[in-house]
């Protein structure tokens, strides 16, 4: 009850509302391929007909500046948005990618997390935004997370469906990850009851590297089935491809990390399908491209 009457509802609308479906990629961990992912990831949903908006939640703006954004035409920001001065509609930028557009972060951001503490209702300012909004003409909402549990991500996480964490093929992988849970798990039971972990897809993975393979079964031997099966290469035409403003996949669609990418959104839709949620949103705009599908017949 308190939450209505603070008007802050505890579930965001179902999957069969006009709402998109909001997926935070995120994980504390620097360096694991958390950007490139999002990135990447809201290409290859919309290369097979789906409209995607990134949120750049992460002060650096990497998502913003990977997506060609330059800093100084980002005059609408994600943190005017979280304080209320605008609607998420109002900061959309469209980018190269058909279907795709962009929240731009700002470098005020940095300093939110301090403004955040004393604001009223802090955790669910990203909540009320995304429940408030209107001619939001999108399928999904990816909110690309700044590199560490503070109230950014915290707001990203109560305003989701659910969360894609990218985890990194290396020693450490697992270290941290038990934390990440136990912080949903919290935010399940005060914040957000639907959130979930949607998947983990693992990144920068070497077949050559012993160390990668083992990293991969503990991973799996942990999460099951919750870990998908595409797995990200470790690509050097994936590293490149932020420089020039673009994702990966139309950097070059044919490089490895590319077609990893395409699999992991088609994974996904699959996944969402099985789950009984479904999109029937009809987008004039943003036709499948490559010969892409909508996704219905995604093997």
């Amino acid at each position: 009850m308190q939450y209505r009457e603070q008007g802050y509802s505890r579930n965001l609308p179902t999957s069969h509302s006009n709402r998109p479906r909001v997926l935070s990629v995120a994980n504390q961990k620097g360096g694991v391929g958390k950007t490139t992912t999002a990135i990447n990831l809201a290409t290859g949903l919309c290369a097979v007909g789906k409209k995607v908006l990134i949120m750049d939640l992460d002060p650096q703006g990497n998502a913003s500046t990977g997506l060609g954004i330059p800093r100084a035409e980002r005059k609408k920001t994600m943190y005017e948005v979280l304080f209320g001065e605008i609607g998420i509609a109002d900061t959309a930028v469209k980018t190269k990618v058909p279907g795709l557009s962009v929240a731009p972060s700002s470098i005020h951001l940095s300093g939110a997390e301090i403004e955040l503490v004393s604001a009223k209702h802090r955790e669910y300012r990203l909540r009320k935004a995304v429940e408030e909004a209107e001619n939001l003409d999108y399928d999904y909402i990816l909110i690309d997370c700044p590199p560490s549990l503070n109230l950014l991500t915290l707001n990203a996480l109560v305003a989701s469906d659910a969360i894609v964490v990218p985890l990194q093929c290396e020693f450490y992988a697992l270290e941290g990850l038990s934390h990440l849970v136990k912080t949903i798990e919290r935010i399940r039971v005060h914040f957000n009851p639907r959130l979930q972990i949607h998947g983990v897809v693992l990144t920068m993975f070497d077949k050559r590297n012993n160390l990668s393979t083992m990293v991969e079964q503990d991973v799996r031997s942990y999460f099951g089935d919750r870990v998908y099966n595409t797995m990200i290469p470790r690509n050097v035409r994936v590293s490149e491809a932020p420089s020039f403003g673009l994702p990966a996949i139309l950097y070059d669609m044919k490089c490895p990390g590319s077609q990893a990418y395409i699999q992991l959104a088609k994974e996904i839709l699959k996944r969402e399908r099985a789950a009984g949620i479904q999109n029937t949103r009809i987008h004039a705009t943003a036709p499948a491209q490559n010969g892409a599908n909508d996704g219905r017949d995604v093997a």
